[in-house]
């Protein structure tokens, strides 16, 4: 694997250094760590855990809409020659700045968490677009499916993997081993600490060796022209029936795939599944999704990653259903279920993300446009993550309250919903591949 990193050109390898960096958030932030330590917060401010559920979903909902909003018009700010890094640079260092103030939060200041998470968030995604957005410009169309899913890989044994075990091993030593009472939340806070200070020292290759090679000249006034410029694409989108279509699929399975990434954690735990198993569980999963993103790469090349985007999702179809179940069997079933959703999540997880990520670059004709087109990308994964989030929340809420379903086994139905948008996400994609490439 150390050979194919050197094998990149420098603005490649620099570029893949990135996902290293900022999926130290990802895992420890989105995944792990905050959402297991919020629940324990959240209980000591006194909810319960469909409450605890119902809150951690409606936040995700509500930064990813407004992250939603602005998404296209930052990706249209980002075309302008000289803007992307400097776009880049204001959220990544709001991003890395929420994620270290909370360490700031008292034990049951859940409110004040939630905050400092989705500014987190907010920070993250907006980094992103500028990021997402350069993959055209450090590697050739040939080369963007390898490149996108090393980043992922790359992502996953490094930046999730390495400084989540140090903080583990941190949060281990202080309660003694005993991680079955709950978390100590100053291993959690220095966790948190970490990921901010992870993000922020690999992100400077970056900084350093990626360049907007592709663009549109600046203009006096450049707000003012990329709302009258999305307006016009806006308007025109249409007309690039397959680029449409790719992205109202995205829409709905990008959803479903970063709801369980999101909640999965928050879930095991309301089905009565203890912090070790979490934890070993969640190790396991960043160390097999390393060479499965790597192989979606490499079979993308062979035969396409349109097919292996199919393939991904019907794996996630299938851990959904699987999903559906487990609040339902004896407890005794629900953790060797768990292991084998987890080994299903860990062999497609990075290669849906990566392969969505270069097969839509690989739709885009005009390569000065591509931070727009990637705004519109984004937008549609953030509006897509407001639903995900709270049909996952809000659906056992629901069901519980109105006497379908005890607390338990009402988790079913937030799962359910999630199975639903992966097989909408798959018509559309259906529909997508069989369109022409636009013109």
């Amino acid at each position: 694997m150390i050979v194919a990193m050197k094998n990149l050109t420098k603005p490649e390898r620099a570029w893949v250094l990135y996902d290293w960096a900022n999926s130290a958030h990802t895992m420890i932030i989105a995944t792990t760590l905050f959402p297991l330590w919020f629940g324990q917060t959240a209980r000591n401010g006194g909810l319960s855990d469909t409450q605890t559920t119902f809150w951690l979903g409606t936040t995700n909902m509500v930064y990813s809409l407004i992250v939603a909003i602005f998404a296209a018009f930052l990706g249209t700010v980002s075309d302008f020659r000289g803007s992307r890094k400097k776009l880049f640079t204001i959220f990544w260092i709001l991003g890395i700045a929420a994620t270290a103030s909370l360490v700031l939060v008292d034990n049951s200041a859940w409110k004040f968490a939630l905050i400092l998470y989705a500014v987190s968030f907010i920070g993250f995604a907006g980094a992103n677009i500028a990021y997402d957005a350069s993959l055209p410009g450090v590697t050739s169309p040939e080369r963007m499916d390898m490149v996108s899913a090393m980043g992922f890989g790359y992502g996953y044994i490094g930046g999730s993997t390495i400084p989540f075990i140090i903080g583990l091993a941190v949060i281990a030593w202080l309660s003694g081993m005993n991680l079955n009472d709950g978390l100590p939340a100053l291993g959690v806070k220095i966790s948190f600490a970490l990921a901010a200070l992870w993000w922020f020292i690999f992100t400077f290759p970056y900084l350093k060796h990626v360049k907007q090679v592709h663009g549109i000249e600046p203009v006096p006034h450049p707000v003012a022209a990329s709302f009258r410029k999305l307006i016009q694409t806006f308007r025109e989108i249409r007309k690039y029936k397959k680029i449409f279509l790719f992205l109202v699929a995205y829409f709905f399975y990008i959803d479903g795939v970063n709801t369980i990434i999101k909640m999965a954690t928050n879930f095991a735990s309301s089905i009565g599944v203890g912090f070790v198993i979490l934890l070993i569980i969640v190790i396991l999963i960043q160390l097999f999704a390393f060479p499965f993103a790597l192989l979606y790469g490499k079979l993308a090349n062979r035969f396409g990653a349109g097919k292996m985007l199919f393939t991904g999702i019907g794996i996630y179809i299938i851990i959904t259903a699987i999903g559906i179940v487990m609040p339902l069997v004896p407890q005794g079933a629900v953790v060797p279920l768990l292991f084998i959703v987890s080994f299903l999540v860990a062999s497609s997880q990075g290669g849906i993300q990566a392969l969505s990520r270069s097969y839509f670059a690989s739709l885009l004709s005009d390569k000065n446009n591509s931070g727009e087109f990637f705004g519109f990308y984004n937008t549609m994964g953030k509006f897509a993550a407001v639903l995900g989030p709270l049909l996952m929340g809000g659906a056992p809420r629901l069901a519980s309250q109105l006497g379908i379903a005890d607390e338990h086994k009402a988790y079913s139905f937030g799962i359910g919903s999630i199975f639903i948008l992966l097989f909408v996400g798959v018509v559309f994609l259906v529909a997508s591949v069989r369109v022409k490439n636009d013109t």
